[in-house]
């Protein structure tokens, strides 16, 4: 099988269970915002949310996966195989040790910790948010198991069990939360965030069985693969911080701003992030693999071509649907959220925050991808270099750009930012290994920018026609505004793309098919 099919085949398994996971988590903040609406008891949610997310990105999508999976796939490449599972058992042990000792700390500071999140908030909401923030501190230990497991199995090509484990996380949230929520209020879907935790780590525990799980109980501290590791993570955490870190510093912001303003922003973040799940980090986590196997056998070419093929693709699929939420922002969000005690007021806000954020979602699709790239190279500086850089422009533009524009200046600050780290890592990369294939990336992004901007227009006319034709009072019709948006988007974009030939439909197209085909 040849790699872009494996590439292709990997990220197919992703993204059906990716979809399957972001369905079940608008259902998750659909049923928060139906019940409670956009008010300050959302607010303390999104706020105590916010760090226990913070950690499931790092942990399970990012620092422990991406400085253990260069590691341990070179030993499983270079069939060294009782190595690597030493490897990996010391650092099950450490994470176990370490997890437990944060949560403790974690516990005793959150009060501490939670002013300086969210210094606007009133005492009472405080309070709410400490409570919150403690239960969901719980979770973080099972988010440190899946971050490991995700990387062994990840390491022998093994996508499905981890992609479950995210449905089965919005799953565990939503059931438990509408269990609790009569008797514990918004602190039932708290709880939920714990078991659901405990549910992904749950389902990949058989496949770890079944590929052959050889833990033991050791703590070979003084193993060339733990040393490097050791030496890996810590800028690789740095690194996958920024982006959150700049959410931390717009949430912070942003409790100084009228009620609701967070969820408003974390509710626009969230249909941003959409694309970015579904796609850029199916094929970012379907490449890392691929890319580690081909830096650890010195095979420069085939790097090249999975690293700019992989950019290319994502590009194609993001910039389209970046212009199309610009597009029907208004729509989308009534449609998703406007309903029971969230009002039109509250559409509006989070339409205004989703236009702004938008605008870099082509560039943290990318960032996903690229932050890999130099992964797989064993190269963590450069991240953390471009990251630095990225926060203090995040940091001077949300003080520029708020007075003006209110909480729509946080998201444009954190989206030029995004465009910032982008253009950051790949003139460095283009340094690194002498040539990016940056004429082929470019002359992609200029004809799928073009297309989509005409794409964008036409979703537009098409949704202010059906809303004067049919009305959006019910959500029926609210469904067939953004359903024939859609659909008449989709077809423009896929017309012009045959017309102009380009060579990204064919890549977007074997994406979702290959998946599909039989082996031959």
């Amino acid at each position: 099988m040849s790699t872009g099919t494996k590439v292709a085949k990997a990220a197919g398994i992703i993204m059906v269970a990716m979809v399957l996971s972001r369905i079940i988590g608008y259902v998750r903040d659909m049923v928060i915002l139906a019940r409670f609406g956009q008010n300050k008891f959302t607010d303390a949610y999104n706020a105590a949310f916010s760090i226990p997310d913070f950690l499931y990105y790092l942990l399970v999508g990012g620092a422990l996966s991406s400085a253990f999976i260069p590691v341990f796939s070179s030993y499983i490449a270079t069939q060294k195989e009782e190595d690597g599972w030493r490897v990996a058992s010391t650092i099950f042990n450490i994470v176990i040790i370490l997890m437990l000792v944060g949560i403790t700390i974690g516990f005793i500071f959150a009060p501490a910790l939670i002013y300086i999140l969210v210094p606007g908030f009133s005492p009472d909401n405080l309070d709410l948010t400490v409570k919150m923030t403690r239960i969901m501190f719980l979770q973080t230990f099972f988010m440190a198991l899946n971050g490991i497991s995700m990387g062994i199995l990840n390491s022998y090509q093994h996508f499905l069990a981890p992609a479950v484990g995210s449905v089965m996380y919005n799953l565990g949230i939503i059931v438990v939360g509408l269990l609790l929520a009569p008797s514990f209020g918004i602190v039932g879907f708290a709880i939920g965030v714990v078991v659901g935790a405990a549910l992904n780590f749950a389902v990949q525990l058989p496949a770890l069985l079944k590929l052959g799980l050889r833990y033991r109980p050791i703590m070979d501290l003084s193993h060339p693969g733990v040393k490097k590791i050791g030496t890996l993570i810590l800028p690789v955490l740095i690194g996958l911080s920024v982006t959150h870190f700049n959410l931390f510093v717009n949430q912070n912001l942003g409790s100084s701003l009228s009620e609701g303003m967070i969820t408003a922003l974390r509710n626009a973040q969230r249909i941003m992030q959409l694309p970015i799940g579904i796609f850029a980090i199916a094929i970012a986590v379907a490449v890392f693999p691929t890319l580690t196997g081909h830096a650890a056998r010195g095979e420069k070419e085939e790097f090249k071509k999975t690293m700019s093929l992989g950019v290319r693709t994502i590009i194609f699929v993001t910039l389209p649907a970046a212009v199309g939420l610009i597009a029907l922002k208004t729509p989308v969000v009534r449609l998703l959220f406007q309903q029971g005690k969230f009002t039109v007021e509250d559409t509006r806000a989070t339409a205004y925050a989703l236009l702004f954020y938008s605008i870099g979602l082509f560039a943290y699709s990318a960032i996903q991808l690229l932050n890999r790239v130099f992964y797989s190279l064993q190269d963590t500086r450069t991240p953390v270099t471009v990251g630095i850089g990225t926060i203090l422009v995040n940091i001077a533009l949300n003080f520029l750009l708020i007075k003006p524009l209110g909480h729509g200046g946080l998201a444009l600050a954190y989206s030029i930012a995004g465009i910032v780290n982008l253009l950051g890592l790949l003139l460095i990369l283009r340094q690194k290994i002498g040539g990016i294939d940056g004429k082929r990336i470019l002359a992609s992004f200029t004809k799928t920018l073009l297309v989509s901007l005409v794409m964008g227009l036409i979703a537009y006319l098409t949704a202010r026609f059906i809303e004067m034709l049919v009305g959006t009072t019910t959500k029926f019709g609210q469904l067939l505004q953004v359903g024939g948006g859609v659909s008449v988007g989709v077809l423009v974009f896929a017309v012009l793309v045959l017309l102009l030939k380009m060579e990204e439909g064919e890549l977007a197209k074997s994406l979702f098919l290959r998946r599909f085909q039989k082996r031959r």
